[in-house]
């Protein structure tokens, strides 16, 4: 049972519908500021999580291992932050999963300190919290919208990242100086950063989230519900092959991105680039992953969240056939190539994120959102664990290829999709 919110607060959004749009708004904006501190918490394990490892450990093999911890530990914490947030709200969930994250992060400086390959790994699987939260956040902005403003909610919650996410690679030098300076190794720099960026984020959630959009809206749904007043209620009835169809996207769409996300910064390290080449194009690639999110918004609500969907895998492939066939040594082209991995996955994450919202109800939506994103976190820890095998026992190119292969499985997959779900799609 949610709780948080007086019975008469609730009655107020119940009997108001202006009174429901303007905190519409205004839990857009909350979860903006937090976003763009967590879009800086999460920047610094994708940037140097695989060179820590390769440092750590003396190998490429194992390159994978770090993205694959955090990922690991962001499957726990959407399940954990899911269902908080159905029983709590998303005030305590979120805010919670976001300063587990900053511990981790802590860990991880600490690791390297004590050069701890066990606290390392330890660390990083519950920096991971602060993964699964910076996406389950982008749901509270969906609680209180209508379905012809859910791509564009998403949108908002998912634009914000960008300012905190493309500035965190590109701080990993001046971090990485700032950490030497205090006696820290100059790769755990970009942790300092996530750990306080993180912290900050649920500081915000925690303060500033009430009343809580998941409360106001299971109870206008249950309101709904009880007078049978509403003539579209019926659309409120979970439609079971819109969340498998959302969560295939989110899958797949995660695998790609995050198996050659994992290895490019090791494969420009072979090529000699330097750490802030490979911050260059990690900040393309997550501004790439969060910035057209306001425009790709407008395009679901506009032409559907298949139709979207299906776009992704063609970018996804597009990014796998640049990567692949990249000359090692060309930054522009490794550039086009990661900005294209982000753009595909904004596009498969948008729309499938919109698709579920639509198939989902009030009353059971966090706890079916956190499940979802525990496979979505599964699946980036395969494609983090196998990238690094991948690319070691073949190359970076095989590695490309395969993420490209499976992007083409997703487009044909799509198009198989019952028709009731295209037109579900339209509809909303």
């Amino acid at each position: 049972m949610l709780k948080g919110n007086s019975s008469t607060e609730i009655k107020k959004y119940i009997d108001s519908p202006e009174e429901i749009q303007r905190l519409y708004k205004r839990t857009l904006w909350i979860v903006v500021l937090s976003q763009i501190f967590g879009g800086a918490g999460l920047a610094a394990g994708i940037t140097v999580g695989a060179l820590i490892a390769q440092d750590m450990l003396g190998t490429d093999s194992y390159a994978g291992v770090p993205t694959a911890l955090f990922t690991l530990g962001s499957a726990g914490a959407a399940l954990i932050v899911g269902r908080m947030s159905q029983r709590f709200g998303r005030r305590y969930g979120l805010s919670s999963g976001f300063i587990v994250g900053g511990i981790g992060a802590v860990g991880v400086v600490i690791a390297s300190l004590s050069e701890s390959i066990v606290l390392l790994f330890v660390s990083l699987l519950i920096y991971g919290a602060g993964s699964a939260t910076n996406l389950q956040a982008r749901y509270a902005g969906t609680d209180l919208a209508s379905a012809k403003q859910r791509g564009t909610a998403i949108s908002v919650a998912m634009v914000s990242t960008t300012l905190g996410a493309f500035a965190g690679p590109n701080l990993v030098g001046v971090m990485g100086e700032f950490a030497t300076s205090i006696g820290v190794p100059s790769l755990a720099g970009p942790f300092i950063l996530a750990a306080a960026a993180y912290i900050l984020a649920g500081a915000v959630l925690l303060i500033l989230l009430r009343p809580d959009p998941l409360v106001i809206s299971t109870a206008i749904n249950k309101h709904k519900a009880d007078v049978s007043a509403s003539n579209d209620f019926e659309e409120q009835v979970e439609d079971k092959m819109g969340i498998y169809t959302g969560a295939a996207i989110m899958v797949i769409t995660q695998v790609v991105m995050v198996s050659i996300m994992t290895m490019t910064p090791v494969h420009m390290r072979h090529h000699g680039h330097d750490l802030n080449a490979v911050g260059l194009v990690i900040g393309f690639h997550v501004a790439a992953m969060y910035l057209p999110s306001l425009v790709t918004g407008m395009l679901v609500d506009r032409f559907g969240r298949m139709a979207v969907g299906v776009a992704s895998g063609f970018t996804l492939l597009a990014a796998g056939l640049v990567a692949a066939f990249a000359p090692g040594d060309s930054l522009g082209m490794l550039i086009l190539a990661l900005a294209l991995l982000g753009l595909g996955w904004n596009f498969g994450l948008i729309s499938s994120t919109a698709l579920i919202v639509d198939s989902t109800v009030p009353a059971t939506r966090a706890k079916r959102q956190g499940s979802v994103d525990v496979w979505v976190a599964l699946a980036g820890v395969s494609g983090g664990g196998l990238s690094g095998v991948i690319a070691a026992q073949t190359s970076y190119m095989m590695l490309s290829l395969v993420a490209g292969i499976l992007s083409f499985v997703l487009i044909v997959g799509l198009c198989k999709v019952p028709n009731r779900v295209w037109r579900f799609s339209w509809k909303s």
